[in-house]
């Protein structure tokens, strides 16, 4: 079939693609979608289309399985997305970010309690939170391994207790 009987065959058919599509989805809007994803898939493959084939069967075989792929897809979507009218705020919560002028003063605050501790406090903990084991720090600053964990736990004591503030206002918010 060449190409300008291939699109007279298409517009033939058009009504009736809508048709049937309607009794996929109930709704015009997404039927109309659906009459178009058959014809430019109708299009895109029409030299797979064999004379003397049922061409109107062809394309609702195109349309079936394009509504069954999309209903599909929807089905896997909507399993990993929950969608609500309104977002709860525990959840606004967690993808809000916060003031830059109030981190920056937080930031500053850390920064300054960090400097009043001791070094022998800071070193051990600063390891520890780049991600150094307990016996790594031991080695690397040749103390026993008790004494670091006491270090790291004196300096958490000391950070805690100079940035109180921050502790009671998480824990208003919570």
């Amino acid at each position: 079939m060449n190409t300008t009987d291939f699109n007279h065959q298409l517009s033939l058919n058009q009504s009736a693609l809508e048709t049937f599509a309607f009794k996929f989805t109930q709704d015009y809007e997404d039927a109309n979608d659906l009459v178009q994803d058959t014809l430019l898939k109708a299009m895109r493959y029409s030299r797979k289309f064999r004379d003397g084939t049922n061409f109107r069967g062809w394309l609702y075989t195109i349309m079936k399985n394009t509504f069954i792929n999309s209903y599909r897809r929807g089905v896997k979507t909507r399993s990993f997305i929950t969608t609500h009218e309104e977002i709860p705020v525990s959840q606004l919560q967690n993808s809000a970010t916060g003031n830059s002028g109030e981190n920056k003063f937080m930031l500053e605050d850390i920064h300054n309690a960090m400097k009043k501790l001791q070094p022998e406090y800071l070193t051990p903990f600063i390891k520890y939170f780049e991600g150094f084991k307990y016996h790594e720090i031991s080695e690397m600053l040749h103390v026993p391994i008790g004494t670091v964990k006491t270090r790291i736990h004196m300096a958490r004591g000391i950070l805690k207790k100079n940035l109180k503030m921050y502790t009671d206002e998480f824990a208003a918010k919570a």
